[in-house]
């Protein structure tokens, strides 16, 4: 299992990047990046943070652990700079925080981040077409989501985006120790989205390759 979106304490998580880390390898993940909530505010000090533990956590290179953010509720208008930012600070996966039907996300938000060419566009809601077929084309993975509330739009995610030719990827955004996922319930949550067990397949190895790319 590889989980590209987690928040820890830094931000809004319940645990220290370390101890959530930790609880990830019990439950028989690979790799993980943490990806903290993040605007202008304290996006330098989180990646500061996330890039310390990374390294250090990262020596016995028998787990792979990224840092990164979730850029959230910034104004369409303010997300390619806040892009920039996040490369330049040293952000290892950027996940752009989507219109999720569960909050008052800013109508636009989608567009902007797939424009911007970030890794993740995060529970994008009711995605159009046409986002969908940016996404496909900017290389921005569009994510299936096990979290409840985001959750609920996943089945319109993952049929447009195949029909789009989108890469997906499937996440947690875990923020508590219960909500990392198995395999077996990660499997489970993609086919209640209409997806099969090859999809799955496949979202795994969209997540290895991102993983694969990263140097940290």
């Amino acid at each position: 299992m590889i989980d590209l979106h987690t928040h820890s304490l830094l931000s809004d998580g319940a645990l220290i990047p370390t101890e959530l880390v930790r609880r990830a390898r019990v439950a028989g993940y690979a790799a993980m990046a943490i990806t903290d909530h993040a605007d202008a505010s304290n996006i330098e000090d989180v990646l500061k943070k996330l890039i310390k533990v990374a390294r250090q956590l990262n020596a016995d290179k028998t787990f792979r652990v990224i840092p990164g953010v979730e850029l959230t509720h910034i104004p369409p208008r303010l997300i390619p700079l806040m892009v920039k930012k996040a490369r330049s600070l040293g952000a290892r996966v950027i996940v752009g925080h989507g219109e999720t039907l569960s909050e008052p996300v800013e109508p636009g938000t989608n567009r902007a981040y797939i424009e911007a060419k970030v890794d993740i566009l995060a529970h994008p809601g009711l995605i159009t077409d046409g986002d969908a077929r940016l996404a496909a084309k900017n290389g921005v993975h569009l994510e299936i989501t096990t979290r409840a509330g985001h959750s609920i739009s996943n089945g319109h995610v993952a049929a447009l985006g195949k029909r789009c030719g989108a890469l997906l990827l499937l996440n947690t955004d875990s923020h508590a120790p219960g909500d990392l996922a198995s395999a077996e319930r990660a499997l489970k949550v993609a086919l209640g989205a209409g997806l099969t067990e090859d999809d799955f397949k496949k979202m795994q190895d969209n997540a290895n390759a991102i993983v694969k790319k990263i140097r940290v």
